[in-house]
């Protein structure tokens, strides 16, 4: 299915031809910044309030996306008003600009997704790191921050930086026991957090024979914590049964690498010699065997979220329960992906076997994977099959939460410490389950909302509960200003250490005031308080600064707090997007020695920003220290268009700008 536009030619990979089809602007040059068409967007609940705002903000009268889909999947306990008011402002926001609703309880929004809306070769951006998932189709699908989202139902083209193309060849067949979630730990183990920045990874090869969608779904979905921009398997006869299944075969094209093509870069995986694998706490990267770690006591073990999100991955683990009971030590969870694959789980008979054995039965959506309820006790260890395992994510501030197939948890479940599924099998003398999975699949849409017609939606008006603020007004940035170091942080900060998740901070996702109060306090509790008596300051950061979720309050609520620049050895590729989005100065140093030399506290002075920021300038600052009488050389990695935002003070004032035809 190659379609080169103008004068790109071929062979292509998956990849390449994906990116060539729906390139608008730039060169498929490694590092350059292209400008894609975006086909589909994504947003869901806990992110999605902003991108509506956002869209009022740009004067959007219809959305201009072929497809765009508002999920409500992260806040949908309703322990108080709050989150219930903002899915009354989301259902309100989809009716007025004509996007599709998925109620709360429908389901997780990347399963969800791939069941009703996915089709091959299509663009798909969305406003949750984990959008990639869809790559499982032979989507080309990016997590971006929600204004980049918003951008793109205006119309707007998808900039990123042309990444390079990671092909990772699957041979052979996966053992009993061993599933798609150890294939992705496998990666991490190797990897670590930062092995796919800058990266999409194209799977391929004889091993995929094996794979289901859903399967693929598990393993591209994780790509998001190697750091790759997505991860992409090509459309085969598992897409074409997958859509089949779900009566949308019509939606099925087959989309192939061509005959020598090449990659930037290739690995292979031999999937017959992988074993059960585990993240220990508190890192996706952090990956040992699980007989390397067997015999942890174990007090809570949750089967679900959008890593393990298909019927097999409970159905296997339902299949291993039967006829026996959880430890008395555990409390065993399992959050269905979506209200289809709930009903096909009780159509099965699997659901009463889970709940026979001890499991807890909740609804549809996200839950203990953003922190939303199922906190664990502080000293217990928490299995899950999600895709993160980030320091206080779970809700817990000192949690320990480990990441496994749903092999592994539910072996584990049943013994009371973490177990190795073969381990098991063999004391309980069992061969592994051979599943009789439906070949139809129980398609429910009575909770997806269609978009009205633009005639019904020019009259309605948007609901707004006391807990929704306003965005922001973002002022530009100075020509020269000095400010403190108010935080010096290490490698690997997260965006859930950035803005929080969990019970108690979540529910302001739309009240970004409120929310600045919870800015940093992970790392810091007195961050937000001495932010607001410093006014402008800095932040000084090692490598990988930002890595995780898309959430762009993790560059909002710290700019609302003063935050003007950021120094780091290196950025996570969401983040760094948001920060220039709302305009704060992500900066890099040219020698990560000179980390070392700056500390909290210092007073740093930029000079001439905006000779330094104009279009042919060269990337280079100087930085300098006033408290050691020191200069440091920093660089940054905007592009044209991005300073341009940046000057103005974030996207939102420099595209008002244009339009009032003044300067930015």
């Amino acid at each position: 299915m190659t379609v080169p536009p103008q004068d790109l030619v071929g062979p292509f990979t998956v990849v390449q031809q994906l990116i060539a089809a729906h390139l608008v602007g730039g060169r498929m040059v490694t590092g350059e910044e292209i400008a894609l068409r975006v086909d589909q967007t994504l947003t869901q609940d806990a992110t999605g309030t902003l991108v509506m705002q956002e869209l009022e903000a740009l004067g959007l009268d219809r959305v201009r996306t072929e497809l765009s889909v508002q999920y409500v999947d992260h806040n949908i306990l309703q322990a108080d008003e709050r989150n219930a008011e903002d899915h009354a402002f989301l259902r309100s926001a989809a009716r007025r600009f004509g996007l599709w609703y998925s109620k709360p309880g429908n389901g997780v929004s990347h399963p969800t997704h791939m069941q009703r809306f996915g089709i091959p070769g299509k663009t798909l951006i969305g406003s949750d790191s984990h959008t990639c998932a869809a790559g499982a189709l032979g989507m080309l699908a990016i997590g971006t921050g929600g204004l980049d989202v918003a951008l793109a139902m205006a119309g707007e083209p998808l900039y990123v930086r042309m990444p390079e193309i990671w092909g990772i060849r699957l041979d052979g067949e996966l053992p009993d026991w061993v599933s798609a979630k150890d294939v992705i730990l496998e990666l991490l183990r190797r990897h670590g957090v930062k092995g796919g920045v800058g990266r999409i990874l194209e799977y391929h090869g004889p091993g995929l024979a094996q794979l289901s969608a859903m399967d693929r779904h598990v393993i591209a979905n994780m790509g998001a914590e190697l750091g790759a921009t997505a991860s992409v398997f090509p459309a085969d006869e598992a897409v074409l049964a997958f859509l089949r299944a779900e009566h949308r075969e019509d939606d099925y094209t087959p989309l192939a690498a061509d005959p020598d093509s090449r990659f930037d870069l290739t690995e292979d995986i031999d999937l017959a010699s992988l074993e059960p694998l585990v993240a220990k706490p508190t890192s996706p990267g952090n990956v040992v065997p699980v007989r390397d770690a067997a015999g942890i006591p174990v007090g809570q073990v949750v089967i679900g979220s959008s890593a393990n999100p298909g019927l097999r991955d409970f159905a296997v683990a339902a299949a291993m329960v039967k006829g026996r009971q959880t430890s008395g030590e555990v409390s065993f969870d399992v959050n269905p992906t979506s209200r289809e694959i709930l009903q096909d789980l009780t159509r099965m008979g699997a659901t009463f076997d889970l709940i026979a054995a001890g499991a807890r039965i909740h609804q549809a959506g996200c839950l203990g994977c953003i922190g939303m309820g199922q906190a664990p006790a502080v000293g217990q260890n928490s299995l899950r099959t999600f895709p993160r395992n980030f320091p206080g994510r779970s809700g817990t501030a000192d949690d320990a939460v480990w990441l496994c197939s749903p092999e592994t948890a539910a072996a584990s479940a049943l013994v009371g410490h973490l177990t190795d599924p073969r381990a098991w099998a063999l004391r309980e003398g069992i061969d592994a389950p051979r599943l009789d999975l439906p070949e139809q699949a129980a398609v429910n849409t009575g909770m997806l909302e269609p978009p009205l017609s633009p005639d019904e939606s020019r009259g309605v008006e948007l609901v707004r509960g006391p807990n929704i603020s306003a965005l922001p007004e973002l002022d530009p940035l100075p020509r020269e200003w000095d400010g403190p170091v108010l935080l010096k942080v290490g490698d690997d900060v997260s965006t859930d250490e950035i803005s929080p998740a969990g019970a108690k901070a979540l529910p302001y996702r739309s009240n970004l005031p409120r929310l600045a109060d919870f800015t940093l306090t992970r790392i810091d509790p007195d961050y937000p308080g001495r932010a607001r008596r410093a006014g402008p300051h800095l932040i000084v950061a090692g490598d990988n600064y930002g890595q995780g979720s898309s959430r762009e309050h993790a560059a909002i609520t710290p700019r609302l707090l003063g935050l003007r620049a950021i120094i780091a050895k290196s950025y996570a590729r969401i983040h760094w997007q948001n920060l220039a989005n709302f305009g704060v100065l992500a900066l890099e140093f040219t020698d990560p020695a000179d980390y070392h030399r700056i500390e909290q506290g210092d007073r740093l002075h930029l000079a001439d920003l905006h000779a330094a920021l104009a279009g042919d300038a060269e990337p280079r600052l100087v930085v300098h220290n006033a408290d050691k009488d020191e200069d440091y050389q920093v660089t940054h990695r905007l592009s044209a268009r991005q300073r341009e935002n940046v000057l103005a003070g974030g996207v939102i004032p420099a595209l008002a700008a244009r339009r009032d035809g003044g300067p930015t």
